[in-house]
């Protein structure tokens, strides 16, 4: 049974909290969980590995984990005070905005990111093709300062290592031992629904088709299982050919009223790993050819000579 769950600290468009144990269980054991897409990192906080690898593209998002990883008290202690009455306002919220577009401090910026985070319009991470960030004010009452939840984070973060790098060159460092899970941007339900301008850059078709040929080959040639989730879509349905699909259903949308909140079916695709020595064993099988007949070939030569 899995024990008290623990929140993830940012609020996070497409979130793995609700789905955790769906996932859970179709996670092998392992000696590392290798996350291309950590995102807020829900799996990566309510799973037991005793190692992590944990990448996103978004160099701000682990920019703060980073931070939270090696100074939690000073960063908390330090964002604490832009989650007051006088900093929750439209003014302040787009001048501090401005300021995150502007600063090159690492440490300025991490808390920015929380700040913007909780403030702006229900957890959105969005960037223009400048790169800058622009998701607009939230208009929340009183945005909650999730303390708890960054200590909690910051002492599971000891197990991990955080990563800024393109998802194929994560797959590269994973090793016979490890298991992979990728959460990406998902395969859009309809056109009017893609959101691709993640950390300024585009995940499309190209890229799904990309992550979907190296789960494969990930889990074939190097003996290595990966899980995948999206959309549970004709699309996606295709280029998982050849994996294990569970069905789920979830409520989710981009909207500050949860009632308005649809169901949409997801999917999980496991690709379990062939073994190297599976392999090996049905090439020797193809391989092998029958005995000669020493015998035949001896009678055959003294009749013919």
């Amino acid at each position: 049974m899995m024990q008290k769950k623990n929140r993830a600290f940012l609020k996070w468009a497409g979130g793995k909290y609700s789905l955790v144990e769906h996932i859970q269980a179709r996670l092998p054991q392992a000696n590392k969980l290798i996350e291309p897409f950590v995102g807020a990192g829900s799996v990566f906080l309510n799973t037991q590995y005793k190692r992590y690898l944990l990448n996103d593209i978004n160099p701000d998002l682990i920019n703060l984990y980073n931070f939270l990883k090696a100074q939690p008290d000073a960063l908390i202690n330090d964002a604490r005070d832009f989650f007051s009455a006088a900093r929750n306002n439209e003014p302040m919220y787009y001048a501090l905005r401005e300021e995150f577009n502007k600063t090159e401090d690492e440490y300025y910026r991490a808390i920015l990111f929380l700040y913007l985070n909780r403030h702006g319009y229900n957890g959105l991470c969005r960037y223009s093709l400048q790169g800058r960030f622009n998701v607009p004010f939230g208009r929340y009452k009183k945005p909650y300062f999730p303390e708890h939840e960054m200590f909690v984070f910051s002492e599971k973060s000891q197990k991990a290592t955080f990563t800024c790098l393109p998802f194929e060159k994560v797959f590269t460092r994973a090793r016979q031992g490890n298991v992979i899970y990728c959460d990406p941007p998902y395969a859009p339900i309809s056109k009017t629904a893609a959101f691709t301008s993640y950390a300024s850059h585009s995940f499309g078709q190209e890229a799904q088709e990309k992550l979907a040929k190296l789960a494969a080959k990930t889990s074939q040639k190097r003996g290595i299982p990966v899980l995948v989730s999206n959309h549970d879509l004709p699309l996606t349905r295709d280029l998982y050919q050849g994996a294990d699909f569970s069905m789920l259903s979830v409520k989710r949308s981009i909207s500050q009223n949860g009632a308005k909140r649809n169901p949409v079916d997801e999917i999980l695709a496991f690709f379990p790993p062939v073994m190297p020595s599976a392999k090996k064993a049905k090439g020797a099988r193809k391989a092998k050819k029958p005995a000669l007949n020493l015998s035949a070939v001896q009678t055959s030569k003294s009749n013919t000579s």
